[in-house]
C-alpha cells in the first residue's frame, strides 16, 4: 500500500538527476554513454582549497559548528559580497546551507504560505518549481524563447504580477539558458518592484564566476528595492566544489534568522570541513583561482555551438555564461524515423539516450518544452563525439 504523503506524490523526481539515473544504468550494461545532462565542472577543487580542508581535518575541525555556520567563514563571505559585488550583508545577515539548492528552500519555507505566488521567468533551474510547491506556493510561469535571448521584460513581469504575488526568482547567469541580464535590464526590473513592496527578489547567483561578458551584476545593489532581496550563491560551479555541499544567503537579518531557524530543525550546519575549504576559496581572488576554468568553457561553448549550428532544424542562441546550450528543437516534434515518433522534447531526449548514447534534459521541466538542455561540461572530444552521434540519429527523422 502506497502511504507516502501527498507532498510527497505532488513533488516531481528532479529531472537533471532522473537523466543522470538512466545514464548509469546504461552504462553499467555497458553502452558507451556520454552524459551531459548534470551541470556539474569537470575540473578538480583548486589545490589551495583542498589544503584548507586537510589542514581542517588535522586541526580537528570534526564537530557542530553553529547552524548558520562558522563565525569566521560568514566573515569571509561578507568581504566576498563586497568585494564582488558591492553588496553590503553584515556577518548575521548571512547563513551557510548544505548547497545553494537548501539556501533556496530556506527561503522559500521561510517566506511563503498556501498559495502564494511565485513568478519565475522562463527558462528556470528545474527545482524552482517543486521547491516553491514543497513550500505550498504556485509557480508563476513568465515566457520566452530562443528568439529574445531567453530573457523576460520588466514589461511582461508588470502584467504577470497579481495580489497573491509573493516572489519573484531568477537565476543570472541562467541555467539552463546561459543568459546574463544586463545591469540595464535588471534596473528597469527593479522599478517595476518598487511599485510592489510587499514582493521578495530571490537572485540565484551560482553561476557569477562562470559570465562570458565580465559584467556580473547583483540586483541587490539597487538601493530601492535591496531591502527585499536575498543573494544566493555558493562555491559549487565557479570553484568546482559540488561534492562539498556549500551554498549561502546574504538576506534582510530577519529572513536570514528565519533561515537560520529553518535550518536548526532540518539538518543544522553543513560540514565543518567544508566550511573551512570554502573559508579559502572566498578569500582568494576569483579572477585568478577560477579564470582557467571560465576560459575552457567559453572554448567549449563556441565549439559546441559551431557543431550544433550545422545539425538542420536546431536554433541555438549564444550562451552568455554558465555552462548551457539550450536549443530549441521543435523541428523534430512529429517526426519519425519509421518506429518511434517524438511528440515532445523529452521523447527527442529518450531517443538520443536509447539509440546513440548521449544524454541530455527535456526543456520541459525548465519551463520551455520546445528546447533541451545540453551541459558543455565535458572534455572537447566527448563534445565532438557527442555532436557527430547527435547529428547522424536525427537525420533518421523524418
Amino acid at each position: 500500500m502506497n502511504k507516502v504523503s501527498e507532498r510527497i506524490n505532488r513533488l516531481a523526481e528532479s529531472a537533471t538527476l532522473a537523466m543522470a539515473r538512466m545514464s548509469r544504468e546504461l552504462k553499467a550494461l555497458g553502452k558507451d554513454v556520454i552524459a551531459l545532462s548534470l551541470g556539474e565542472p569537470d575540473f578538480n577543487t583548486p589545490e589551495f582549497i583542498k589544503d584548507a580542508a586537510k589542514n581542517a581535518i588535522n586541526n580537528n575541525f570534526s564537530h557542530y559548528t553553529p547552524v548558520a555556520g562558522l563565525d569566521e567563514l560568514r566573515i569571509s563571505i561578507s568581504e566576498k559580497f563586497k568585494r564582488d559585488n558591492n553588496l553590503e550583508y553584515t556577518k548575521d545577515q548571512i547563513v551557510v546551507s548544505t548547497g545553494a539548492k537548501q539556501s533556496l528552500a530556506n527561503v522559500c519555507l521561510s517566506l511563503l504560505n498556501p498559495s502564494d505566488e511565485v513568478l519565475l521567468p522562463c527558462p528556470y533551474w528545474v527545482s524552482y518549481s517543486e521547491i516553491i510547491k514543497l513550500a505550498e506556493g504556485i509557480p508563476v510561469e513568465i515566457p520566452s524563447s530562443v528568439k529574445n535571448n531567453f530573457k523576460i521584460t520588466a514589461s511582461q513581469i508588470e502584467e504577470a504580477i497579481t495580489e497573491k504575488t509573493k516572489m519573484f526568482m531568477f537565476s543570472s547567469p541562467c541555467n539552463p539558458s546561459g543568459s546574463v541580464y544586463t545591469e540595464n535590464e535588471l534596473r528597469d526590473i527593479a522599478k517595476v518592484f518598487e511599485k510592489h513592496p510587499n514582493i521578495f527578489i530571490v537572485s540565484d547567483e551560482i553561476y557569477e564566476h562562470i559570465n562570458f561578458t565580465d559584467e556580473h551584476f547583483s540586483i541587490g545593489r539597487i538601493d530601492s528595492i535591496k531591502e527585499r532581496v536575498i543573494t544566493v550563491n555558493g562555491v559549487s560551479k565557479g570553484f568546482a566544489m559540488t561534492g562539498w555541499r556549500v551554498g549561502f544567503i546574504g538576506a534582510p537579518l530577519w529572513i536570514a534568522k528565519a533561515c537560520n531557524k529553518i535550518q536548526g530543525q532540518v539538518t543544522s550546519a553543513t560540514c565543518a570541513v567544508a566550511q573551512k575549504a570554502t573559508e579559502e576559496a572566498m578569500k582568494s581572488d576569483p579572477k585568478s583561482s577560477t579564470s582557467h576554468m571560465k576560459d575552457s568553457f567559453l572554448k567549449r561553448r563556441d565549439l559546441l555551438l559551431s557543431e550544433l549550428n550545422n545539425i538542420e532544424g536546431i536554433k541555438t542562441n549564444i550562451p552568455d555564461g554558465a555552462f548551457y546550450i539550450f536549443p530549441d528543437v521543435s523541428y523534430y516534434f512529429g517526426k519519425s524515423d519509421g518506429e518511434t515518433i517524438i511528440s515532445n522534447a523529452n521523447d527527442l531526449c529518450m531517443y538520443l539516450l536509447n539509440n546513440c548514447y548521449v544524454a541530455l534534459v527535456s526543456g520541459a521541466p525548465f519551463g520551455n518544452p520546445e528546447c533541451v538542455r545540453i551541459s558543455y561540461a565535458a572534455s572537447e572530444e566527448k563534445l565532438l563525439e557527442a555532436s557527430k552521434r547527435i547529428k547522424n540519429q536525427l537525420a533518421n527523422l523524418k
